[in-house]
């Protein structure tokens, strides 16, 4: 779409009375110079943390039009476009950084050569305009963004709200139900034995008070690891939580799971290990992307955590000591690697047991 404003690239031979030739095929070059740019800019469907490629494109279509210009006052149109993608594909302050040292130079350009001064400030208004919109379009996708993440987050609270009632409940009813049986079946079981009576009766019924006994006190024992489970920090609700942090510093999050099933407190490892990094990526690493991936290594849960940041994390450092410590308590094991291009962590955790085994079956 738009191309089309390509048109005002020819617009200016129109109201010339002769339209020299050298005018004509030098807009064409410039045209057919500059479609590669354009198409490569608006490949890239988001901001990216990386801005080189877009600084370079922006800077190409300026050079474009400020070469046309000379013989072609409508070579300017290729400096808008330059502005166009500052404001579209760039962070607000590169996009600043960029904009105005291109006016700059075109003002300087058109005071050497004796431009059209007229034709210098509509590139300055319009350029400056488009530029502004862009940036006001991107704050109000991240601002849409941010509010579809929020109420995600709300829909996630909500659910934890519901998992912990029924927890309370698990706790307070079936909790106290089995409590009673084991307490009463442990008296019966004193009381046969002072009643005295038949030797091999009472045995009989001694046995079978101690059975629901433990049985009671067996359901009891899983009922209590349930709502242990139920009440304990999820990856899920980390990672959650860790898009929406991101978000808010402009900071690309990029996540791939695999469909594992953790035991609970090798998954409260993780995802405690997992708000950790966030918290480092924001504070220390400068970082404009970060990926969580958790996959199956053998009979290990591996999560990646990545970043491109500046790196030079210490390894006793930045909370690491605590995360190693939480992932050893779980038979776990963490790795750091870190360097001018990033950090990079590895949390690995043994996979369920009864699980691998019933699929090994």
């Amino acid at each position: 779409m738009s191309l089309c404003y390509l048109f005002f690239v020819a617009l200016p031979m129109f109201f010339w009375r002769e339209v020299p030739a050298s005018a004509v095929l030098a807009s064409l070059a410039a045209t057919v110079l500059y479609l590669p740019l354009h198409f490569a800019a608006f490949a890239r469907f988001r901001v990216e943390a990386d801005a080189r490629p877009i600084v370079a494109i922006a800077l190409g279509a300026a050079a474009i039009g400020m070469a046309l210009t000379p013989v072609n006052p409508g070579g300017s149109t290729f400096v808008i476009y330059a502005m166009l993608f500052c404001g579209y594909r760039m962070r607000p302050r590169t996009a600043a950084a960029l904009c105005l040292p291109l006016l700059a130079a075109y003002g300087l350009q058109v005071l050497l050569i004796g431009g059209q001064w007229a034709n210098f400030l509509v590139t300055a208004v319009v350029g400056g305009a488009v530029a502004a919109s862009g940036l006001w379009t991107q704050a109000q996708l991240r601002h849409d963004a941010e509010l579809r993440l929020s109420h995600d987050e709300v829909r996630r609270l909500a659910r934890m709200a519901e998992r912990e009632r029924i927890g309370r409940d698990l706790h307070d009813l079936l909790g106290h139900t089995l409590s009673v049986i084991a307490l009463k079946s442990e008296l019966a079981g004193k009381l046969v034995e002072r009643a005295g009576g038949e030797a091999r009766a009472l045995a009989v019924a001694r046995q079978e008070i101690a059975e629901v006994e433990r049985v009671a006190r067996e359901s009891l024992g899983q009922v209590r690891r349930a709502v242990t489970g139920i009440r304990a920090a999820g990856l899920d609700a980390e990672i959650a939580g860790a898009r929406l942090a991101l978000l808010g510093a402009d900071i690309e999050l990029v996540v791939e799971l695999a469909p594992l099933v953790l035991e609970p407190a090798a998954e409260t490892a993780l995802a405690l290990g997992l708000r950790e990094a966030t918290t480092n990526v924001l504070r220390h690493a400068g970082a404009g992307r970060m990926r969580v991936a958790l996959r199956r290594d053998g009979r290990d849960a591996l999560l990646e955590i990545d970043d491109d940041g500046r790196g030079g994390v210490r390894a006793a450092g930045n909370g690491l000591t605590g995360m190693r410590e939480r992932m050893e308590a779980v038979g776990g094991h963490l790795a750091v690697e870190s360097d001018a291009g990033g950090t990079r962590l590895r949390l690995r955790v043994p996979l369920d047991e009864m699980r691998l085994l019933r699929e090994t079956c």
